[in-house]
């Protein structure tokens, strides 16, 4: 029960990220609803289909589009007030990379995976929604030239999965790696944190 709600909660959040772009980019309310349903699932997605998960969680039942389609709406009729939130987008992003980091990292757990790969297909996971929302929104997505994006997630899904590993509380470990993640995030955007960039010879 705990792992769904934070897998609802990620996806509202990263719906919220795809909505809120679509509304920017002065797209038609079947786009924002569209962007909103592709931020909140194509991760989740991806992770499905490479752990044999098939059809993905997000077809297989009504409560991920329903997510989608609310805060979609909440995009369409609020989108003044979610506009108010510095830099909207990436706070709602970074708040469902941190949510889908631990639900991407567990599932990865359950099939099977060892901590490190289980690790990096909670990152994928945790960055896929983004990276559809940004294509989709003709723009260069965000793990590719923002501050520390994917690390952060990379850093939080390990978190979980040696934290699950050692059998430390399920719970605790799923707060810690959650909010690993979205703090790193957060105070990468707040004081531009960057790797360095590889000079060429």
């Amino acid at each position: 029960m705990f792992l769904t709600l934070v897998d609802f909660f990620g996806c509202f959040a990263f719906a919220l990220s795809g909505g809120t772009r679509a509304v920017e980019r002065r797209l038609d309310p079947f786009g924002v609803m569209f962007l909103a349903f592709i931020a909140a699932t194509f991760g989740g997605i991806i992770r499905d289909v490479i752990i044999g998960s098939v059809p993905p969680v997000a077809f297989d039942t009504w409560h991920y589009f329903a997510i989608s389609c609310a805060a979609g709406l909440a995009c369409i009729f609020a989108n003044g007030l979610i506009a108010k939130v510095a830099a909207p987008v990436a706070v709602f992003d970074a708040l469902g990379l941190g949510l889908y980091v631990v639900v991407g990292t567990r599932k990865a757990m359950d099939a099977g995976l060892s901590p490190l790969m289980a690790a990096v297909l909670g990152m994928v996971n945790a960055i896929g929604g983004g990276i559809g929302r940004d294509i989709l929104a003709a723009q260069t997505p965000m793990v590719l030239h923002k501050e520390i994006y994917a690390l952060a997630a990379l850093l939080g899904a390990l978190v979980v999965s040696y934290g699950d590993y050692y059998l430390l509380p399920s719970v605790l470990v799923a707060i810690a790696g959650s909010a690993t993640a979205i703090l790193l995030r957060l105070a990468a955007m707040r004081w531009d944190w960057n790797l360095p960039p590889v000079a060429p010879k």
